[in-house]
């Protein structure tokens, strides 16, 4: 069998062709971000639908690994081409951190744009308690500080603070791209040793103004990038990262089941946390024991695998992504960052709107679908213009005896 056509599971019909856009890695990111608007509006009927519910990790986790995956897939072919002698560096970096510098502006504009939300409207609708949620009160306290600290990625404004955990992933991508196309296993490791430690010691990039971390240390939320990375990486030749092993998949499947036993059978769950508290009494380490979101602690990032990879081993999961249905949310994930930056403004308009009206029972309801819709409309304009820049830079058709011909 050629090396295009090889399969890559052992699962009947799941094969994988190389050169092939894996419909999955758009879908799945399209449905993180829906989740993660969904979960940035606190309060409503809808979070009950989301990740966060069946498990231990949320679309945090499945945001950072599509990212890691997607990078690898873009950034791993010229990586690779420049460790063959044939290309330079520079061609291997340059769109890396050209990436790293627009989601840096991006970050910018949304923070900007969120505080002008908030201070207008505290002004408007007479809630000056509006300027004390998220963080905000220190652009108005300590303007000095927090500007600086807001060009230096130090100072974050709550629900606008995973870009600048994946700005430094990103900045750092290059040396992780070309140690996982040498010895992706070995990188995995280093990967692995930095989480436990970052974790252990709870090292942290400082808040500034203020005190404390980042939400998301760099420290531990490498390893689930690094881990996209390397899928990536070896999604691109037409290989998978870890073959289809059937006991392995009934192993992470089955631990997917006792998650969701640990947290719908009281009972049950209940025992589990006391065991969990009794191995903390005993000597281990926080970040194994405990659910801690911005250390990325054991239990998180351990369902956050098992799900990656009982996913990539289900072969009717790919022709579902494939599917017409599956189109607009495939759409949301190519126009990610797009659809993330102004998913973000949009749930924070809507806890404007909640807080100012906190007696409504329709808000809650009505709220979400609408940011949702809006959502799909910003990722279909920018499908549009994308498809307009690809057909204007096309070269035009000339006709040669009576057959077109492409210049």
């Amino acid at each position: 069998m050629s090396q295009p056509e090889r399969k890559l599971v052992s699962f009947p019909g799941a094969a994988a062709v190389r050169g092939q856009r894996d419909p999955r890695i758009d879908a799945f990111r399209g449905a993180a971000l829906v989740m993660i608007l969904i979960d940035h509006i606190p309060g409503n009927p809808y979070e009950a639908l989301t990740l966060r519910n069946f498990g231990f990790s949320d679309a945090a986790e499945a945001f950072f690994v599509m990212s890691g995956v997607a990078a690898g897939i873009a950034y791993s072919g010229r990586m690779e081409r420049w460790t063959n002698g044939e290309g330079s560096l520079r061609e291997a970096v340059t769109p890396i951190w050209h990436r790293a510098w627009v989601l840096y502006l991006v970050q910018m504009v949304m923070t900007v744009v969120v505080l002008a939300m908030f201070a207008m409207a505290a002004n408007v609708f007479l809630r000056p308690e509006l300027l004390q949620m998220h963080n905000i009160s220190r652009i108005f306290d300590q303007t000095g500080a927090a500007l600086t600290g807001l060009a230096a990625l130090s100072y974050h404004i709550g629900y606008v603070n995973i870009l600048p955990t994946y700005i430094v992933l990103l900045l750092l991508a290059p040396l992780a791209i070309r140690a996982g196309l040498r010895a992706p296993w070995p990188t995995l490791a280093v990967s692995a040793c930095i989480w436990f430690v970052g974790g252990w010691l709870r090292l942290n990039v400082p808040n500034y103004p203020g005190g404390g971390g980042w939400f998301f240390s760099p420290f531990t939320w490498q390893f689930i990038f690094v881990l996209g990375l390397t899928i990536g990486i070896r999604h691109r030749r037409g290989e998978r990262l870890v073959p289809v092993n059937r006991p392995l998949f009934l192993v992470a499947a089955g631990f997917l089941v006792l998650v969701l036993a640990w947290k719908f059978i009281p009972p049950f769950g209940v025992w589990m946390n006391n065991k969990m508290w009794l191995l903390g009494k005993l000597g281990a380490p926080a970040n194994i024991v405990t659910h801690d979101k911005p250390f990325l602690a054991f239990p998180r990032l351990i369902h956050a695998v098992a799900l990656v990879y009982v996913v990539s081993c289900l072969p009717q999961l790919r022709d579902w992504c494939a599917h017409r249905l599956a189109a607009p949310l495939r759409m949301l994930g190519r126009q990610g960052l797009a659809v993330f930056a102004w998913g973000s403004v949009l749930a924070l308009g809507c806890q404007i709107l909640l807080k100012v009206e906190p007696g409504s029972a329709l808000l809650p309801w009505l709220l979400p679908p609408l940011a949702v819709l809006a959502i799909f409309g910003v990722a279909a304009v920018h499908e549009r213009n994308r498809t307009a820049k690809r057909t204007a830079a096309t070269p035009p058709a000339r006709t040669t005896g009576g057959l077109v011909a492409r210049a």
